[in-house]
């Protein structure tokens, strides 16, 4: 059987898409495309018609490149929209003694946990559970088969304003597409960005792990703990901000700066360039020359500032957690000098998102959740020239949607919630339930 699963991803600066076909059950090949957006800035729909116009030119160019019907899109979500919260519920178990957890406690503590949290005005888009606790015991990852008379949940739910969930549906009818599934950008990218490296010395170490995606008007920070999602940040300022700088110190269109920012600048010490290199930048049809060192000090100041912004804020995030590693993806790292001032202001080690290898997982020798159909994924992504080089970064969310909604990577123990769509698996289960209650 013949199928196919889309993922869109809509930025400020960019609308990216990829489409995997999927044929019995596995993935058999890739597609992807990109258009320039306006339609958003920092998360929100500014021009509905750009977006509407952008994401049907994008997916057009999709279906005509793999002939496959594309008719339903992962989609993601971000910037202001994006509210997030803690919610806690406690269950009673037994009312003598203790009786052993199951399943179907885990289910009921995380749906009360998720009805505390509800809000007419906003929809949850993904609830993670970040830990359980238990009589004896508290920060417990799996509660399953433990044995207690009450369970407790401390559940992290990602919500967005409902408004601007039912405009983004509406936007996309509008282009012939109905939403498949809404994920939030920076969740769905650090399922392929947080994956860690062989040669990650601390892989085992206990320590936060950050992913810091640098779009061009917001920057995500997500704090995890031992891959659990522990906390949000969103930063609205990004690549862009640098673009601004250089257009208004040097009097020039923004269009104009960001040319000169992509093949002149650089994140560095502007002192070894000389006073006197000079560029010429065309503007109404005269050729006007700019001080170089003047480009470079201004790109600088900027990339510094939100570096510290970026600093001040997984400092905030973290309290006093160790931090062991950061992960840093998006449009702003592109800047040359850029991930090696963010490592010196952050005083951590940070490097670039990456597409693992095919063999990874095996290279590795490490368990994890649906590896073999990731690497079916890594597989594809690694033989495609158009992800080659750096191309990669800009479908980073698209194919971090795709790995989220065919191989979903689950929290803790809602894993086993997988197995109910079959009645056999689902019979068994119950069975096991019942048995490890009662003996």
């Amino acid at each position: 059987m013949n199928n196919c699963l889309c993922a869109l991803d809509i930025g400020s600066s960019k609308i990216s898409a990829v489409v995997a076909q999927i044929k019995g059950g596995k993935l058999h090949s890739l597609f992807c495309e990109t258009v320039p957006s306006h339609g958003i800035k920092k998360g929100v729909v500014i021009n509905s018609i750009d977006v509407v116009e952008a994401s049907g030119r994008v997916l057009k160019s999709l279906k005509l490149k793999s002939h496959l019907p594309i008719k339903s899109v992962c989609v993601n979500i971000s910037g202001q929209d994006i509210i997030t919260k803690h919610s806690r519920a406690v269950i009673p178990l037994a009312e003598r003694s203790n009786k052993v957890i199951t399943l179907s406690d885990i289910r009921q503590v995380n749906e009360q946990a998720r009805i505390l949290g509800a809000n007419l005005e906003e929809e949850i888009i993904h609830s993670l559970p970040v830990n359980y606790a238990i009589d004896s015991q508290d920060n417990v990852l799996s509660p399953l088969g433990l044995y207690s008379h009450r369970l407790e949940v401390d559940l992290y739910l990602i919500c967005a304003k409902a408004s601007s969930v039912e405009s983004l549906g509406r936007l996309l009818n509008q282009a012939g597409y109905e939403v498949r599934e809404l994920l939030f950008s920076g969740l769905a990218t650090s399922r392929i960005a947080l994956l860690p490296l062989a040669t990650d010395a601390d892989v085992t170490a206990e320590g936060l792990e950050v992913l810091c995606d640098i779009g061009s008007d917001i920057t995500e920070i997500i704090v995890f703990k031992e891959g659990f999602i522990r906390d949000i940040k969103i930063i609205y300022k990004g690549a862009d901000d640098i673009t601004r700088e250089l257009a208004e110190n040097l009097k020039i269109p923004y269009e104009l700066a960001e040319e000169v920012k992509i093949s002149y600048a650089s994140v560095s010490d502007a002192e070894r360039l000389g006073s006197d290199r000079e560029i010429l930048v065309k503007r109404h049809n005269l050729y006007k020359p700019i001080k170089q060192k003047a480009v470079v000090e201004i790109a600088t100041t900027s990339a510094k500032n939100l570096c510290q912004e970026i600093k001040e804020a997984i400092d905030a995030l973290a309290a006093s957690h160790r931090v062991k590693k950061v992960v840093a993806c998006g449009r702003g790292v592109l800047l040359e000098g850029f991930l090696e001032t963010l490592e010196n202001t952050l005083s951590l080690p940070c490097r670039l998102a990456r597409i693992r290898e095919p063999g990874y997982f095996y290279e590795r020798k490490t368990h994890y959740p649906y590896q073999e159909n990731l690497n079916e994924l890594f597989a594809l992504v690694n033989k495609d020239p158009a992800f080659s080089g750096q191309k990669y970064l800009s479908y980073l969310t698209a194919l971090g949607m795709l790995a989220e909604s065919l191989y979903p990577r689950q929290q803790a123990v809602v894993a086993f919630s997988s197995l109910s769509n079959n009645p056999l698996v689902r019979f068994l289960h119950k069975a096991k339930e019942i048995y490890r209650e009662y003996f």
